[in-house]
């Protein structure tokens, strides 16, 4: 049950995107290129709309403050003392290096790094794992580079195909496209958004387990409203069926429903897993317990803030068309398009929990 699960889910997420253009009539050729190229002009979406916008900026709120609002309120009571402090690691100064480095030659112009400009997105974000991990073992005196070296190592290597995911989902909505890239032929433009795209998952998990040093980071999530799901693995189908739904309308009413790329593939993931009768991210909602939840959401946002930053003034780098919110920006993101990263950082979590639970017993 559990196998079959998992092929189901991945023939949904796989699927149902190119299901909906093929039942729209387009060329489902247009979408299969491999490697997706999303390098395009930018693309004819909806324009701007204060109405959305607003909504939209309400919306989040409505979502987001009530878990910030109770973090504040707990502080006082939240012991922050820290345990196992140790001085911060030889191996985090080489990764400071690295960062220094590569965001000297990013936002640079140098003649005689001609050549290699559209490689500095990867300097800078290993050295960003190598220091965020240096930053834990620091305050925890754990981190997953110096204790899970494995683990670390294969999130690297899974990081890249989810990523490539998300890659193949632009293509159908057209949210985001790279610029100063499109004379790479397929085989070099693999490669070279390969390497960075394998830094995704081990950024935002060292960035969550950094998050979890802090203990008033998260107070009072770990017992908050409880949101018991009854029956809940009877939903797990129909909501299954409704989020692959979503995700192959995306292709036909992209402006309407270009968010659902964010959600709808978790829904998926989720229900597989618990028709599997395995235990989620999302399982301790029921007894009041959102601290995860919010690490992993926050830290996605964490890495978020670096990621559009380093971007902004890189030679190579990519720029969003987001329907109806495309004004007030912070570098290349329009303001409300940050909250993507709170989803995107749940899907991070759920499939980084995954590969961890699967790694051999004994093997970290």
């Amino acid at each position: 049950m559990k196998t079959l699960s998992a092929i189901f889910a991945l023939l949904l997420l796989v699927a149902a995107p190119i299901t909906g253009a093929y039942l729209a009539g387009y060329d489902i050729l247009d979408y299969l290129d491999f490697p997706p190229r999303n390098v395009m002009l930018q693309p004819d979406h909806a324009p701007f709309s204060a109405t959305v916008y607003i909504l939209l900026i309400l919306a989040i709120l409505i979502v987001v403050l009530p878990f910030v609002i109770k973090v504040i309120a707990s502080q006082k009571t939240t012991n922050t003392s820290i345990r196992n402090k140790k001085r911060f690691p030889a191996w985090g100064w080489v990764g400071a290096g690295i960062i220094i480095a590569g965001w000297i030659l990013a936002w640079s112009r140098f003649d005689w790094f001609a050549d290699w400009q559209t490689h500095t997105f990867t300097p800078l974000w290993f050295g960003y794992v190598i220091v965020i991990n240096a930053l834990t073992y620091m305050r925890s005196g754990r981190s997953l580079i110096s204790h899970s070296p494995v683990l670390t190592a294969v999130l690297f290597v899974c990081s890249a195909f989810f990523w490539w995911y998300f890659e193949y989902l632009n293509v159908f909505i057209e949210n985001w496209y790279y610029v100063n890239v499109q004379e790479l032929g397929s085989h070099a433009y693999f490669w070279r958004a390969t390497l960075p795209f394998a830094t995704v998952l081990p950024a935002v998990m060292g960035t969550k387990e950094f998050l979890q040093t802090f203990p008033g980071f998260g107070a009072g999530l770990g017992h908050y409203f409880k949101l018991p799901v009854p029956h809940h693995r009877f939903l797990a189908a129909p909501l299954m069926l409704i989020a692959a739904i979503s995700l192959a309308l995306t292709a036909v009413w992209t402006d309407y429903l270009f968010y659902m790329v964010w959600l709808a593939p978790l829904v998926i993931m989720v229900s597989a897993m618990v028709m599997a009768r395995k235990t989620t991210i999302f399982s301790g909602m029921a007894h009041g317990q959102w601290k995860e939840l919010y690490h992993w959401g926050m830290a996605a946002l964490f890495c978020g803030f670096f990621w559009e930053m380093w971007n902004h003034f890189s030679y190579t780098q990519w720029e969003y068309a987001i329907p109806y919110v495309e004004r007030f920006y912070l570098f290349k993101m329009p303001l409300p398009g940050y909250a993507g990263y709170l989803p995107f950082g749940l899907q991070c979590g759920l499939v980084c929990c995954l590969i961890r639970d699967a790694m051999p017993r004994g093997i970290t």
